[in-house]
């Protein structure tokens, strides 16, 4: 997978192993993991740069201690959370757990919603969680289609309402769930955003700076195809 990423014009990711009832993945767990790798990825003369994290289920963030939860910063920045968006249902406790977060000075990125049924039928309803300030982030494989075509047309529609900050590949094998960051990059078809949304804001997590303001988009939408 790290070759894989290195060849896709990746050169940092941060591992984020699920952190919830069936993956019950401690934060000491997760650094010795990266340590280790970081020795293999050095040893085979991999040039990739892997940060820590977590991905954190919602119905796990109420019992895992404040302290354990800032190690799983995302990108090793206690400041970023991610956080599971749920397949399936809409989580109402969603908002009280955005605001909690918010008060301990913490930013939450909610992975893949594009992927859940409830938020394919209303892809606004995302709005309310943009507006607390969370940040949200789609997966590489719904936008260049190898989820399924309701998880790309909701990816692109929050693209176009503007309630998508990031792209990650969510990557899960080197063959499944390949990386395909630079798939994903030119299926968005507008460079500047794809940019903002790959290495813009991401970075900003990273070096914990401010995150510069959303290129205006200039994505080229798809031509419809009429018939006689």
């Amino acid at each position: 997978m790290a070759r894989a990423a290195v060849a896709d014009g990746v050169r940092m990711v941060a591992a984020t192993p699920h952190v919830r009832a069936d993956y019950p993945t401690r934060a000491s767990q997760m650094e010795r993991g990266v340590t280790e790798l970081r020795q293999a990825l050095e040893a085979e003369g991999v040039a990739l740069d892997v940060r820590t994290g977590g991905e954190i289920a919602l119905d796990h963030l109420a019992i895992i201690e404040a302290e354990e939860l800032v190690r799983f910063g995302l990108a090793s920045n206690q400041n970023y959370v991610l956080l599971e968006f749920p397949y399936y249902g809409w989580p109402l406790s969603l908002p009280s757990q955005l605001l909690e977060l918010r008060d301990r000075g913490i930013v939450a990125v909610v992975a893949h919603p594009e992927r859940n049924a409830d938020v394919q039928a209303v892809p606004e309803r995302m709005q309310q969680i943009v507006e607390q300030g969370a940040l949200v982030q789609l997966t590489s494989a719904s936008i260049d289609g190898r989820l399924g075509r309701k998880s790309r047309k909701t990816a692109f529609r929050l693209l176009d309402l503007g309630l998508a900050h990031l792209v990650a590949s969510d990557a899960h094998a080197p063959e499944v769930r390949s990386v395909g960051m630079r798939a994903a990059a030119t299926a968005i078809g507008d460079i500047e955003l794809s940019r903002w949304l790959t290495e813009d804001v991401p970075a900003s997590i990273v070096t914990d700076t401010p995150i510069s303001q959303r290129p205006q988009s200039l994505r080229r939408r798809p031509r419809r195809r009429f018939s006689r």
